[in-house]
């Protein structure tokens, strides 16, 4: 059983920096492919980055390609996403998600916080 709980949200400015966390339970978790996923109001859920369990492998949806780096801290059992360069269009509720059950983008993930607020606005 994993427990994952976000913090990091809150209020920037375009062009502005925020570094989400995300704090799990469980001693296997360093095992398992991790994501980042967001939902802004009136829209589905989608994929933002994810992180392969056992390997380097890396991959990032089109729209925050360059400018969002997610990575994880297995001693510390946190992933975190770095998120520069924020766009009003970036403003959403960010979930993290662990262990998925089909492909990486997809929404079939065993595991999920409970989301925190992200605005990007002036």
């Amino acid at each position: 059983q994993v427990q994952l709980v976000e913090s990091g949200g809150g209020l920037v400015q375009p062009g502005g920096s925020l570094r989400l966390s995300c704090a799990a339970s469980g001693r296997t978790f360093s095992r398992y492919t991790v994501a980042w996923f967001r939902q802004a109001p009136g829209k589905e859920r989608e994929f933002v980055a994810a992180r392969i369990g056992g390997s380097i492998r890396i991959y990032y949806a089109d729209s925050v390609k360059g400018r969002f780096t997610i990575s994880r801290d297995n001693a510390k059992n946190t992933l975190y996403l770095q998120m520069n360069s924020l766009k009003p269009e970036d403003t959403a509720v960010y979930y993290c998600a662990a262990d998925p059950g089909g492909p990486y983008y997809t929404l079939t993930y065993g595991y999920w916080g409970q989301g925190t607020q992200v605005t990007v606005s002036s």
